[in-house]
């Protein structure tokens, strides 16, 4: 606590709430992110939200190169003065989530092969970056990231949860997940309302399923969750997400043997991706590698 009390007055650093920032007060918490995520000295590791720097100068000992990605222009002159005369850690002041992921690495940490992502998410936009990282072409062979409790027991959710939903099926899609630890609020400064949790997502290389198109399977999984408490038989009947007409979302749900009056939390990852199959089929090959090939 005095050591950050120290820094904030130094770098003349306040706390912005609109950036979701609560810095880490236990730096064995950076000690078991940085153990979850296997870096070794082949790796190049990204990480989002630097902030002072804690877990930055943890993951630096153990990384092939480091990329430490920071919002905030007034954290910058605290990093610079701890990292920017070594020579495998790179900063860079931005919003990742306005920046492609590839062209960063490219830029900065090019010609990689084992490629990680460790961060400590700010709560707000947790899940928009965790999708800018699994949706980018580079694969990631493993992300530890610290996001609240809710977050990540919601990707960690089964079919069924009352908390199972598109993230959850996205992180299924995506990753095998692993609940790491929990971090209690006490140990933030400023202190946030909520507890938080460290999730290890080791990441499926590849596309899950054959013959499925990724964007095409999640337009109709977020067309049925988009009105989670219908049916099936209203959420994607009247939904324009995906553009399917109405007969061929009935003819689908029958050739597939799911009951169109489900709930869309009662269906499956592969029950989800077995109806996309269907639809694409019925609406011309559209979502699936042979209508992208014709």
């Amino acid at each position: 606590m005095s050591a950050l009390a120290d820094l904030r007055e130094k770098y003349g650093i306040e706390f912005k709430k609109s950036l979701g920032q609560n810095l880490l007060l236990d730096d064995n918490i950076n000690r078991i992110m940085t153990d979850a995520a296997s870096i070794t000295h082949s790796d190049d590791v990204i990480e989002v939200g630097a902030g002072l720097g804690a877990l930055t100068g943890r993951l630096c000992k153990h990384a092939g190169r480091l990329l430490a990605v920071e919002i905030d222009r007034t954290f910058m002159p605290c990093l610079e003065d701890q990292f920017g005369k070594l020579p495998n850690v790179r900063l860079f002041r931005g919003d990742i989530l306005n920046h492609s992921v590839p062209k960063l690495l490219g830029e900065y940490i090019p010609g990689g092969t084992v490629y990680k992502m460790v961060s400590n998410l700010p709560y707000y936009i947790t899940t928009p970056i965790l999708f800018h990282f699994w949706e980018s072409p580079v694969y990631f062979e493993r992300m530890v990231v610290m996001v609240q409790e809710e977050v990540g027991m919601r990707m960690g959710a089964p079919v069924g949860a009352h908390d199972y939903g598109v993230l959850s099926l996205a992180a299924q899609y995506y990753s095998h997940v692993d609940i790491v630890h929990k971090v209690p609020n006490t140990c933030f400064q400023p202190r946030p309302k909520v507890h938080s949790c460290i999730v290890r997502l080791r990441n499926r290389p590849g596309q899950r399923f054959e013959g499925v198109e990724t964007e095409f399977l999640f337009s109709i999984i977020r067309a049925a969750f988009s009105q989670r408490r219908k049916t099936l038989r209203n959420s994607l009947t009247r939904s324009g997400n995906f553009g399917a007409p109405q007969e061929a979302v009935m003819d689908a749900l029958d050739a597939t043997g799911i009951d169109p009056g489900r709930r869309p939390q009662s269906v499956s990852l592969d029950e989800f991706a077995a109806l996309a199959a269907a639809i694409g089929e019925r609406i011309g090959g559209a979502g699936t590698e042979r209508g992208r090939n014709a």
